[in-house]
């Protein structure tokens, strides 16, 4: 199969879909890779890597995405990538489609496959391809926060774990999942006062048990969420529904019960957001002040630690891009009912149900496609 490797084009964004090592893998079990020119510097990987492990370099874009069978990437595709996509060819990345109505139409028409690393489920529970990435933005959340605290941020000028005599900053994150939990570790190893609120309860028993009661579990309710909004001096969104948009758990009238200087940082914001004052921003600008709260809602914050970032997704994908490299996307899909749960979009046809319901669209279930 020739799979094609883009070098990303969105804002800040430097990670790279394959690394040598894994080109290495393709080649050898006879596949063609094609990486663009450049789209591994970003993470640290050089061309001449590529080329040691059997991919060619390619320095003209359409020529690379013209020929491609399989196409891999990490961020959603711009939308001078999806007029590039034509029917026959497949699509494997994240998507976030809930929260991106013209980018869902746009590969609806362009007839290509596509499979969103997101929605792809595990046989013991979870998101295997999302959870690299969450734990990378988790822990990037309580640095970005930290930072937008300082008054040349636009913050209070609060210091995360305060000094002897000064009491720490109060940290609530809610959601405790993978990006929550990471986020209030994070917080927690930095001296701040963290509560993490969540609406399971078997989830806040893990974490009780789990950091020995140093951080509170408080289950989410409207009351618990305003009491965090008055008392809080940073509050991380780390809220997620697998493939529908996130739930606006803060509103802007809200806002006016929050210290002035406290910080918003959003890690759902590619779903959307979970505050009704988000919106995306990028890591070239990525604040912005309402009603004397700043927001922090960059939708690409891994790609800021690129080389990590790149190595962890990779690790979790390769066995995907090596099914599909070898069977074609049917096929794998059709042994494997948690890697079908990733079909998004198929010939012009929604196949998830949580974005058709975001948009009020028809979609068809990928087992009617794969049988």
């Amino acid at each position: 199969m020739r799979i094609a490797v883009p070098k990303e084009i969105k804002n800040h964004e430097y990670r790279v879909a394959l690394t040598p090592s894994g080109a290495r893998e393709l080649c050898a079990r006879g596949h063609q890779v094609v990486v663009q020119e450049s789209a591994g510097e970003g993470a640290g990987f050089a061309d001449d890597a590529y080329i040691a492990a059997g991919a060619k370099i390619e320095a003209d874009v359409a020529a690379l995405w013209e020929s491609a069978e399989l196409i891999l990437k990490v961020k959603e595709p711009q939308p001078e990538e999806v007029e590039r996509l034509h029917s026959g060819q497949t699509l494997f990345t994240y998507l976030h489609l809930a929260a991106a109505e013209e980018l869902t139409r746009g590969l609806l028409a362009s007839g290509a496959t596509c499979i969103a690393y997101e929605t792809i489920t595990a046989p013991q529970g979870g998101l295997p391809l999302l959870a690299p990435m969450s734990t990378v933005a988790g822990r990037m959340a309580v640095q970005a926060g930290a930072h937008s605290l300082e008054k040349a941020q636009g913050g209070a000028g609060i210091l995360l774990p305060g000094v002897p005599g000064v009491p720490p900053a109060r940290v609530t994150v809610i959601g405790g999942g993978v990006v929550g939990e990471n986020a209030a570790r994070m917080a927690l190893g930095l001296g701040a006062d963290v509560s993490v609120l969540d609406r399971s309860i078997p989830r806040l028993e893990v974490l009780d048990d789990r950091y020995q009661g140093r951080m509170k579990t408080v289950f989410s309710t409207a009351d618990s969420v305003e009491d965090a909004v008055r008392e809080s001096d940073l509050i991380i969104g780390a809220v997620l529904v697998p493939g529908a948009a996130a739930p606006k758990l803060i509103s802007r009238s809200m806002l006016a019960d929050m210290k002035p200087g406290s910080v918003l940082v959003d890690v759902a914001i590619d779903q959307g957001g979970c505050f009704e004052t988000s919106h995306p921003t990028t890591h070239a600008d990525p604040t912005y002040v309402v009603d004397g709260v700043v927001h922090y809602c960059v939708a690409n914050m891994p790609g800021a630690v690129a080389r990590t970032s790149t190595q962890a997704l990779t690790n979790a994908t390769q066995p995907f891009v090596v099914a599909l490299a070898n069977k074609g996307w049917r096929r794998a899909l059709s042994d494997d009912a948690h890697f079908a749960a990733g079909l998004n979009v198929h010939g012009g046809q929604l196949t998830y149900a949580a974005v058709a319901e975001a948009f009020g669209m028809e979609h068809v279930a990928p087992a009617t496609l794969l049988e």
